[in-house]
């Protein structure tokens, strides 16, 4: 069985007031809860709300990492910095990412290389346009963006993934994809997986994100593929992350 994953995502919010506010509250939240919780931060924030983790149960995450080991590239922050600072987990091809940075599949890929390189466990994302869903592409967009990051990873890197799938017309809408709809694309991620790594692919988490909210998550989580979540706007509201943490543990 997988293990349950909450990965929560501040985007580009934070201030260092609310920051010490809003981590108090959700590492006290979490407390006794057995799933696994992440905070994905700006980067300025990084070392900020670090030190407001430590002694905590909860993991620190960024939200993105250049594809670049080190050197002359001004603005980047490499996956080896990350470490640096205490990240365990950082975010790998989140559609915002693809949307207004161009990033491509061989981008996300490189990415992924490199921060498991430096021992960070990369929370890979795919997802579809609302208008490749009306098409009846999601399937195989989505298998063909895992596919881009399976294939150029060996079987032993291919098992350190965690995979969110994130409907794009579904990120900040309000229009979360009904459980069964998240369900069913969740399933076929398993499938391929299990194509790919046998049984062991029933270890990997599988999360969802996309207007993921204290009241659709329990019906979320109801469903057999859908192991935890990556939370975009609810996350900055104490009380509704650790809602979702609770709905994730079954508690």
């Amino acid at each position: 069985m997988a293990r349950k994953l909450v990965a929560a995502n501040w985007k580009m919010n934070g201030s260092v007031s609310g920051n010490a506010e809003l981590a108090a509250r959700v590492v006290e939240g979490v407390a006794s809860l057995a799933s696994e919780v992440v905070l994905c931060v700006p980067f300025p924030y990084l070392v900020q709300v670090g030190s407001l983790l430590e002694h905590s149960r909860i993991g620190l995450g960024a939200q993105d990492l250049s594809e670049h080991e080190a050197g002359a590239y001004t603005g980047e922050v490499s996956a080896a910095m990350l470490k640096d600072v205490g990240c365990s987990h950082v975010v790998v091809g989140h559609s915002e990412r693809r949307k207004y940075h161009g990033e491509s599949d061989a981008v996300v890929l490189a990415k992924v290389r490199r921060a498991q390189a430096a021992g960070l466990v990369p929370i890979v994302c795919v997802g579809e346009s609302r208008e490749q869903r009306e098409a009846g592409d999601t399937e195989r967009v989505v298998l063909g963006q895992l596919e881009a990051v399976f294939g150029g990873l060996d079987d032993a890197a291919a098992r350190r993934l965690v995979l969110a799938y994130e409907p794009i017309w579904a990120i900040g809408t309000g229009l979360a994809a009904t459980p069964e709809m998240a369900q069913a694309v969740h399933a076929s991620i398993r499938g391929a997986l299990r194509a790919r790594v046998g049984d062991e692919a029933d270890d990997l988490p599988l999360l969802y994100g996309g207007s993921v909210n204290a009241d659709n998550a329990q019906a979320l989580f109801a469903m057999p593929d859908i192991d935890g979540a990556l939370v975009g706007g609810a996350s900055l509201d104490a009380e509704a992350f650790v809602s979702i943490c609770i709905a994730v543990s079954g508690r």
